[in-house]
């Protein structure tokens, strides 16, 4: 019998060999994990579900989140150590880092103090209050020293949602999007922010797609998020595009 109702489908059956190239479980050094059982306690969680490859990506946010590659380096050891003792030796963990595009970006960027993914590309961040005056010069710079930005979660600058063309006018630039998976679900950041989201995987602007996990609560909004048979069959090639371009 046809039914007038489409079944919903579970985003977390279709995230085992996901790699998360954008989350904050490296504990005691920005909003994220707070100690190194919670670090554990999420990517245990993660595993439930398949998820086992980390790229950690700590804030670099001036006056607010002032990391360097020492003080990220240092969470990340810490965590690579209990892993081993504990004897997790199927979680394969990397860090790089979240960059602002602040007052100060340009002078770590100058200085070659920025912490890329995979070597070539920098994912980078705004405020979700105001554009960075500063962000075109950045892009620039970004590119001249020859990485690949990636905007983080630009679904959720709500700036942009009434901006139009924006969206094209930054692809134009050379910037890649990142789009959170929480972002998916009105439940994390609101209906505006997953309409964007939903918005931006119909027009092809996606190129990865990442959990930005922060806390236990939030892992749990992730494994409760239901899609569509279509909204499944936009997500799914953006998977497929992250695990190849981070594994």
């Amino acid at each position: 019998m046809f039914s007038f109702f489409q079944r919903k489908i579970y985003l977390v059956d279709y995230l085992h060999g996901f790699v998360d190239m954008h989350n904050h479980i490296l504990h005691g050094i920005d909003d994220g994990a707070k100690t190194i059982e919670d670090s554990i306690d999420l990517i245990k969680g993660f595993s439930e579900f398949g998820v086992t490859n980390f790229i950690c990506t700590p804030h670099i946010m001036h006056n607010y989140y002032p990391n360097t590659r020492e003080t990220i380096v240092q969470s990340f050891k810490a965590l690579e150590n209990e892993l081993e003792k504990l004897g997790m030796t199927h979680i394969n963990i990397d860090f790089a880092a979240e960059h602002m595009i602040d007052d100060n970006f340009e002078h770590i960027l100058e200085n070659h103090e920025v912490i890329p993914l995979r070597k070539e590309y920098l994912l980078i961040e705004m405020s979700y209050l105001q554009p960075s005056i500063n962000f075109n010069n950045a892009i620039s710079e970004i590119t001249a020293q020859r990485f690949y930005p990636i905007l983080a979660h630009p679904e959720r600058y709500a700036y942009f949602h009434q901006e139009s063309g924006i969206y094209e006018t930054l692809k134009n630039q050379g910037i890649l999007f990142q789009l959170n998976l929480l972002s998916l679900t009105s439940e994390a950041y609101g209906s505006s922010v997953q309409k964007c989201a939903l918005r931006l995987l119909e027009k092809g602007l996606v190129n990865f797609v990442s959990s930005d996990i922060h806390n236990s609560r939030q892992l749990q909004k992730l494994k409760d998020i239901k899609l569509s048979n279509t909204e499944l069959n936009l997500i799914l090639p953006i998977l497929e595009n992250t695990i190849d371009s981070f594994y």
